[in-house]
């Protein structure tokens, strides 16, 4: 029954901010163009590449439970990625600049494939092994390449039921075993002599690096690739056949901090190319979610064969406008209504009326955020949090919960970038009470004062700032203002931090407005005022301005 008295209680949310802790996802779930997108058979896009809180894991969550049964879900345990990324092995060959990508590509069609059968023909036991190899030998017996290629999966014999974790191991050892073999072989050295001189740079015994590196490289080279690439065949023509038997594979948090950075960017580079390949199974679709940060230090130019054009058209963006976001609100504040027991038609019934002298509260709160779901849930849930037994919030509801809000902002902005950039909240901290807006010479300033971070001795950024201001140490009376700073403006502008405008009273504009804008020397040459982003005010307690000084739009853009 609806609560009479309309009252908020302690305990109102718009659900959680992650999607593994978020009550309402399955019922409130907002169905966007991206979703389509996600679930389209037809729509190529199959990359989910976005900020943290951009909805990633929500959509493919909700695609598991629009389809059960049709999807699998493989993680980074699963394949046991951290497993391969410390091997000392793997690390000394990454140290010869051996090139481990037809090792990488054939380990991750091995897993997808063998995931496939077992999804398809539920092969848990040794008999339903027997019983699936039988009936598929038998379907493809007049075609002997295909009957070829099903040989290497006896190749697994027992392995092949067992957890995908085992049978990556299994793989992985036997690689390792076959360059232990071949240095003792060689060198007459042990495998631990090989571990001790791991990325060090020197020789072992008479033999060159360069020669190492080669006999290594032969070892990669000799995969199974070729019957593997065949066995893709089978999976289309004789497995995944029809489209009853359409599947989704979703890949997701491949964003872990792990030990070598390098090797995990080659792994995931190379997912990148095996789901390419993959694109000729008609019914199968592989959906990879990849944080913005992760992808832009994917070396694509590195060993790709000039498919960089082709990964990045299959590239979904996962961007929100403010109308997806405010109807994904409506339908997460209907459902939190009915289940208190209030009757809400949209989350604009909990914000105070608009007016001419405060505005729009909802486009107030959208202003704060990087129009993402997670910004705008979090907001909201700040502000019930603070205050209940209300009917609806007032300004000064909003007002209050901004502050929390915004601290929390600054410590997820620092949580999301610090794997890419190291003590990048030291950075932030230079524009801490700094006034609106600022013109080139104070923002001049202001970027000099981070790049003197150089000399802390506890600053953990010296590759990255020292990389990005090498303009600056290098500095000629040639080089203009855009040559020096336009480096630290890119990056504070991507990660949303910093907008650009081309002068006092013009429209500000954010990286979530448009992607890449601070990438042209040209474009930045032309802005005269900078301003941070309004969800950062608080927590570093910058002079709140009218929003009329600095323009910002009636209607938060799309």
């Amino acid at each position: 029954m609806p609560n009479k008295s309309r009252r908020i209680r302690s305990n109102f949310n718009l659900g959680g901010e992650q999607a593994e802790a978020d009550p309402l996802l399955e019922l409130a779930f907002y169905e966007t163009g991206d979703y389509s997108a996600i679930t389209s058979k037809l729509d190529p896009r199959c990359f989910l590449i976005g900020r943290t809180g951009s909805g990633k894991s929500a959509a493919l969550q909700h695609l598991e439970d629009a389809y059960p049964g049709k999807v699998i879900r493989i993680t980074p345990e699963d394949l046991s990625l951290p497993y391969i990324v410390d091997l000392q092995v793997m690390r000394h060959l990454d140290s010869l600049d051996v090139n481990l990508d037809l090792l990488f590509i054939a380990l991750w069609k091995h897993v997808l494939l063998v995931e496939l059968i077992r999804h398809r023909y539920k092969v848990d036991t040794p008999a339903a092994k027997q019983n699936f190899l039988s009936n598929l030998r038998e379907k493809i017996k007049r075609d002997p390449g295909k009957r070829a290629a099903l040989e290497y999966l006896d190749e697994f014999g027992e392995k092949f039921w067992c957890e995908t974790d085992e049978r990556v191991r299994e793989i992985t050892q036997k690689f390792e075993q076959r360059i232990d073999a071949a240095t003792k072989a060689n060198l007459s050295v042990s495998k631990s002599s090989l571990e001790a001189n791991a990325g060090t740079g020197t020789t072992v015994a008479n033999e060159s690096r360069g020669e190492q590196a080669d006999r290594f490289q032969r070892i990669v080279n000799d995969t199974q690739l070729p019957r593997l690439n065949k066995m893709l065949n089978v999976l289309d023509e004789d497995i995944l056949d029809s489209p009853q038997h359409q599947t989704w594979v979703v890949i997701d948090d491949l964003d872990r901090d792990w030990v070598d950075e390098r090797i995990t960017n080659d792994l995931i580079r190379c997912l990148f190319r095996t789901v390419l390949d993959l694109k000729r199974v008609r019914h199968l679709k592989v959906l990879v979610a990849l944080r913005t940060n992760i992808f832009r230090e994917l070396d694509f130019g590195r060993r790709t064969g000039g498919q960089e054009e082709k990964f990045r058209s299959l590239v979904l963006q996962m961007r929100w406008g403010s109308q997806d976001l405010e109807e994904m609100l409506d339908e997460r504040a209907r459902i939190a209504g009915k289940n208190a027991g209030l009757s809400i038609s949209g989350v604009r019934d909990l914000l105070p009326t608009p007016n001419k002298t405060r505005g729009d509260a909802l486009h107030y709160i959208f202003c704060r955020t990087l129009m993402r779901p997670r910004d705008s849930i979090s907001f909201f849930n700040e502000c019930f949090a603070l205050t209940f037994g209300k009917e609806k919030l007032s300004w000064n509801d909003v007002h209050l919960a901004e502050r929390a809000y915004s601290e929390k902002r600054l410590l997820a902005l620092r949580d999301e970038w610090k794997p890419t950039y190291p003590d990048i909240q030291k950075a932030l901290a230079v524009f801490k009470q700094v006034d609106l807006p600022l013109d080139n010479t104070r923002l001049a300033e202001l970027l000099d004062e981070v790049m003197i971070l150089l000399a802390d001795r506890d600053f953990e950024g010296v590759r990255w700032l020292t990389a990005l201001s090498e303009a600056m140490w290098g500095a000629s009376e040639t080089l203009s203002w855009t040559d020096l700073y336009q480096p630290l403006v890119k990056l504070f502008y991507d990660i949303g931090f910093i907008g650009l405008a081309k002068g006092p009273g013009e429209t500000v504009t954010f990286s979530h407005d448009v992607p890449g804008l601070a990438d042209s020397l040209q474009s930045i040459s032309e802005i005269k005022s900078f301003y941070i982003h309004p969800a950062y005010h608080y927590a570093l307690a910058i002079k709140k301005h009218d929003q009329s000084e600095w323009n910002v739009p009636t209607k938060p853009r799309r």
